[in-house]
């Protein structure tokens, strides 16, 4: 889309270029892209979807048939409690606590006749502490939720009433397409620098290079390369420092391109800093998910897969990566699986 409108300092320009931002202004920046990119009403007042209707059976048979190989590559990193987290908004790394074990079973007091022994455990963690979807009610816009609904009357202390993770069990099946735009951008490393930000333009030309087309209903997946650094570096500040991700600026390009939903290797999926000099908080979020009804997948592990779609000489492949039907979550643990 090609709105070019006048900024608060009186440069034109369009919604996708950078240079156009008002770094002062990012309440400004937000509405402007909200209002070009909002999908309110696309699939009715009761819609609790968003995006995720692009994707339908005839798209899924599209996918299917991308199984050649049967080969597989799980896109998640482990839940334990050597992950990123360091507590920012009460996220922390998943706690694992076994309940009975081997050695209850040795000393027999499980209570169990004839010599039967057992193990079992429990997990707490934050739904959104590794790999993970971002769902409808996660984020809101001047307190509204998707389609336009009162964000207190959406989600309250029962959870997500309307748009709940739950909703979208059984949906997130479809075409999946990599774009390895830290190895396109930078050969020799294939990892972008910190607060590098990634546009519409670096997105269709990643594409190009790999002559893969992205169409309605995928699920796009972007690799930056921060992950590869910190899983070997350590996690430093990569759970909300400084780090590669998509440009505000990108959201014309998701909005037209009608994908099914978009993920990354990066804590926070927006470039870090955001780019405001002022106080800003993901805005990309805000025009996204309430505004678009767009899904946004977080902390995926793309270098296996990356890898893998070189040695296939392609970059698409059958993406399955459903929800936990968590009852009201705004959010969800996955495990993603791409199947060659």
């Amino acid at each position: 889309m090609n709105d070019t409108t006048t900024s608060a300092a009186g440069n034109q320009g369009t919604l996708d270029d950078p240079a156009s931002i008002d770094r002062n202004d990012p309440e400004a920046e937000v509405g402007r892209r909200a209002k070009a990119y909002r999908n309110w009403g696309r699939w009715g007042d009761d819609d609790v979807l968003g995006t995720l209707n692009f994707i339908d059976e005839a798209k899924r048979i599209e996918a299917a048939a991308l199984v050649r190989t049967g080969q597989t590559v799980s896109l998640s990193l482990p839940f334990d409690m050597d992950g990123p987290q360091k507590g920012w908004r009460r996220r922390t790394n998943p706690v694992h606590t076994m309940l009975d074990t081997g050695t209850d079973a040795e000393a027999g007091n499980q209570g169990f006749p004839h010599g039967i022994g057992g193990a079992d455990d429990v997990i707490a963690m934050p739904l959104q502490c590794s790999t993970q979807w971002d769902g409808l009610g996660h984020i809101f816009d001047h307190g509204q939720a998707w389609n336009g609904r009162r964000s207190g009357s959406v989600v309250t202390s029962d959870g997500d009433l309307v748009t709940g993770i739950e909703h979208t069990a059984d949906v997130l099946v479809t075409r999946g397409i990599l774009l390895d735009v830290g190895r396109y951008l930078e050969p020799e490393s294939g990892e972008l620098p910190d607060s590098f930000a990634i546009t519409g333009d670096h997105l269709a030309a990643t594409a190009a290079s790999q002559g893969v087309e992205v169409r309605r209903g995928d699920i796009v997946l972007v690799r930056t390369g921060q992950l590869t650094r910190a899983l070997c570096e350590g996690w430093g500040e990569y759970a909300g420092g400084p780090a590669p991700g998509l440009s505000l600026t990108s959201a014309g390009w998701i909005h037209d391109s009608e994908i099914a939903a978009i993920a990354t290797d990066t804590w926070g999926f927006e470039v870090r800093p955001n780019e405001f000099d002022v106080e800003a908080f993901q805005p990309l979020h805000q025009v996204a998910i309430p505004n678009m009804g767009l899904m946004i997948g977080e902390m995926w592990k793309l270098d296996e897969l990356a890898q893998t779609c070189l040695g296939e000489g392609r970059w698409e492949f059958l993406l399955t990566a459903p929800s936990l039907p968590i009852t009201g979550a705004v959010g969800t643990p996955v495990n993603p699986i791409a199947v060659f």
